[in-house]
Parts: structure tokens; sequence; C-alpha cells
């Protein structure tokens, strides 16, 4: 899985788990005939014991491979804690038990910096973790806290209805997606083949006849676009998000769901400038686009088109999206940073507060959406209006 590509090696041990990985693709591969992408991307992230998320491999943080928002420090949590903390207070939600479902937790620093922020604790606060070695960072990070005994760990969605909050923390970006190309007779899929030269690569891009899953999303948008996209234009799609946006949030019988992510509306996503997709790598806090370089050690993710996800709410009652700095500023949390005596402190909860909201930092390029199910009020993050 070698790469021209001017990144930092791997020690020896890591390599060989990464190649462990790239034999069982290659196996695959050879049993089957091309692999389309995202079963590649499935393999990558997924695959016991050897993918990227379940190989035991420190993925967050400065020592991990990128830095999500929870992990710049506690802004960020406090800002959804109030989200949170409005929907219970200003609706019947307060009168029973209410649950808090995070998909996907990382380190558990946005849970235990989100139980550290509310007034009222969620009974219980679920976490769905599928990797083993992450549910004992979370438990560790949980624990030192104090915070360990309110949390649940689950293997699947809870099956029983619950009122609550689903949280969605760069959750989407890391699902597996089709890629694909306009060609003179319509889209053709991209997929994953073993390279035929003598080169020092072992995966190439190959075009196979499009999967009917592929044409049923990707035919419609295409005939909408206000555009027309060049042939030869490359993209990538979710065709799986309405299945498992169902799967995840058929049990919230009353409640809200909070997913924050990078992203664009279907325009922007298919613009015909963006015209090499939206894949994107990381490792060691080097961002590349190349998919095939040491698989299992580095993090594969796609921007999310977040008009197909309200279009795959259709068993919410509203859907609203905004950028991150509106939300977070939405809260009011600015005036609090700025008010704050200790300088050293002060100086600290300013930096994290640019790199939320400013538009060069993560301010514009991420987005949060709400999907509100029930008689509930509107959320002040999605108000519009900033403190």
């Amino acid at each position: 899985m070698q790469s021209v590509l001017q990144l930092p090696p791997p020690p020896d041990e890591l390599l060989q788990l990464s190649h462990r990985l790239g034999e069982r693709i290659i196996d695959e591969i050879r049993s089957h005939g091309p692999m389309p992408f995202d079963r590649y991307m499935q393999m990558a992230l997924y695959e016991p014991s050897l993918g990227y998320y379940v190989n035991g491999l420190h993925k967050f943080g400065a020592q991990g491979d990128f830095v999500t928002a929870p992990e710049q420090g506690p802004l960020f949590a406090r800002v959804l804690a109030r989200q949170i903390q409005q929907v219970v207070s200003e609706s019947d939600m307060h009168q029973a038990p209410w649950a808090i479902l995070e998909l996907g937790a990382g380190s558990g620093v946005l849970a235990r910096d989100i139980l550290a922020h509310l007034d009222t604790l969620p009974s219980p606060y679920w976490i769905l973790e599928p990797s083993a070695f992450l549910r004992e960072v979370q438990k560790k990070t949980l624990e030192q806290a104090g915070l360990a005994e309110h949390v649940m760990w689950l293997n699947e969605p809870p099956q029983k209805p619950f009122n609550g909050v689903v949280i969605g923390n760069e959750v989407i970006d890391a699902l597996p997606v089709k890629r694909w190309r306009l060609a003179a007779t319509g889209i053709e899929e991209l997929a994953v083949d073993l390279e035929q030269s003598d080169s020092d690569r072992v995966f190439r891009w190959v075009s196979i006849p499009a999967s009917k899953r592929l044409t049923d999303v990707m035919d419609p948008i295409i005939k909408r676009l206000p555009h027309q996209l060049p042939l030869g234009y490359e993209s990538d799609c979710l065709v799986d998000l309405k299945p498992w946006l169902k799967e995840v949030t058929h049990s919230l019988e009353s409640g809200v769901v909070l997913f924050i992510d990078y992203g664009y509306d279907e325009i922007n996503y298919y613009h015909p400038e963006r015209s090499e997709g939206t894949v994107v790598c990381h490792y060691r806090h080097r961002a590349h686009f190349d998919p095939f370089v040491w698989p299992g050690l580095t993090d594969l993710s796609a921007f999310v088109n977040f008009t197909a996800v309200a279009e795959a709410a259709t068993s919410f009652d509203r859907v609203e999206w905004t950028s991150q700095a509106e939300f977070v500023l939405s809260h009011g949390v600015h005036h609090e940073v700025a008010d704050i005596a200790d300088d050293a402190t002060r100086l600290s909860a300013l930096s994290e507060l640019k790199r939320l909201t400013l538009p060069g930092e993560m301010g514009e390029k991420f987005k949060v959406m709400g999907l509100t199910r029930g008689n509930l009020p509107l959320m002040k993050g999605f108000s519009g209006s900033i403190e």
C-alpha cells in the first residue's frame, strides 16, 4: 500500500497490520472481481480487528490523526448541553425519564462534557459503539470524571420507544459511500481493482456498470440540479442513508436528533467545480486524497449532503439546519468567554471559540442539522439570531 505522497511512514508493526487488511481486500477482489468503493471503505474502516475504527490504534486528539470539535475544549459540549436542556425544559420531557443516545462517541470527551454541563441528567446516557477498543477509551474517560455510572453502552440502537435526544457528531461522514463518474452513456460506478503494472501500488480505479441502488439515488439528483455536470465528472453518494437514519432513530418517540458534520447542500455538493468528489483521507493530521494508502491506518470520510439527510428524514415533523458558527453563537457563549476573569483561561476559551466559529476554521465548513419528532419547541440554535 505504498504511495508517492510525502507522508511519515508508519512503524513496521503497523505496516504489517495494514498489509494484513490489504491482503483481505486483495483476496476478495480476486474472488469476486472489482470491489465497489463503498465495500472498500467499509473494510478499510470497520473490518473486524483490522479496520481503522476497530483495530485499537489511537485516533483522536494531538496524538491521533484528526481533532474533532469536542477535542478542542469543553465549549462545544457546553453549547450542545444548553440546546438539549432547552428542549427538555420547554417540553413535557422533563416530567418523565428521558435519554440521550450518542452515535459513535469517539474518545468519550463529548459525553463527559455534556453530562458535566447539563442541569438535569438523562436516564440513561446511551453510547452506541461497535468498537470494543473505543468503548474502553470512553469508559476510562468517563470513569476519570466520575460519570461512568450514568452511561450505558449498546451494540445496536434501543428497541423500546424513548423520549430524548440523539447526537451524531461526525458520524455520517464515516458511512461508506459509492464513487461514480458521469460518462456519455450515463453514470458508471468507480470500483477498486488490482494494479496490473509493475508499479509499487497495489490498487487502482476501474469503472463498472452502476448498481441500481446508485442510479436510483443519483439519477433524480442530476436531473434536478440547476447546472449541467460535465462528462468525466466524479463524485460520491451515500446510497444507504435513508435506511441507516431509520435504523438509528426508529425508537425515538419524541425528541430531537442533532447531527454535526462537514458538508454542503445538494447544489454545492455536486457543483461543477467540485469535480473529484468529496472523499478525504486523514493520516497523522495530514489530509490527502488517496484512499489506497495504508488501509487500516488512514481515516476515510466523505462530506455530507445535508439535502439528502433532510429528504431522508420523512418520519420527522421538522428539519432545521445552520452553520456551526451560527449554532454556537446563538447560545451566547461568546459573551461568557469575553467575561472570563483569568487571562490564561480566557485566552484558551477564545482560541477554542475561534476554531469553532471562524469561516477559515470550522465555522462554515461544519453544519448542524436538527430533526424534531413530536410537538417540541423550536430549538434556539436554529433561530438565526445571535445574542
